[in-house]
């Protein structure tokens, strides 16, 4: 949705989306640094990267990941029992 308001046809965000995380893929599988080291080195101060990672953290949204993930980890336990 949000592409599309952007002005992205359907194809075209999918697309940038599905390349934007398999460039980030790539280059953590062929790095042996972290992926915060890297993400740091990939941002530039001011740039559009850093102005996205800002907006998540305004949005907690990496609490939110890792709420997610404890979810999911909690119900594995459930329906491994």
């Amino acid at each position: 949705a949000a592409a599309r308001e952007m002005g992205f046809s359907e194809p075209h965000a999918r697309a940038l989306a599905l390349e934007t995380f398999a460039g980030a893929s790539r280059l953590a599988a062929q790095s042996p640094e972290s992926a915060e080291v890297l993400r740091a080195k990939v941002t530039s101060k001011g740039g559009t990267t850093a102005a996205a990672l800002a907006s998540l953290d305004r949005d907690d949204v990496g609490q939110a990941f890792i709420r997610a993930m404890q979810a999911a980890n909690a119900r594995a336990k459930e329906l491994g029992s």
